[in-house]
């Protein structure tokens, strides 16, 4: 059984801006980038203790292609979306939603 999902308003600003980023250089690109990211948190709320935690209780999941994680916590009975993160950006960014 999956948990839900939720992204904070924070990480859900950085997916779209991902997404627009991505459209601009092709709609297939796009395409590719939004099924990866939804591939992955499908995968994380179906077995969200899969990838090792990365700062307290937060958890890293590599997306495929892309140079992003997705930053996630599973939280009373919710998996949390902390952070659709691009690597080059410096991590404290999304180290301050969580502490």
């Amino acid at each position: 059984m999956s948990l839900p999902v939720r992204f904070l308003p924070e990480a859900q600003a950085e997916f779209d801006t991902a997404i627009d980023w991505h459209k601009d250089r092709g709609a297939d690109l796009a395409k590719d980038f939004v099924a990866r990211v939804q591939a992955v948190v499908k995968r994380i709320a179906a077995t969200p203790k899969m990838h090792a935690a990365v700062h307290g209780d937060v958890r890293k999941a590599v997306l495929a292609r892309f140079p992003y994680v997705v930053l996630y916590r599973e939280d009373a009975g919710e998996l949390i979306v902390i952070s659709v993160f691009h690597t080059s950006r410096d991590p404290a960014e999304w180290q301050a939603r969580v502490e």
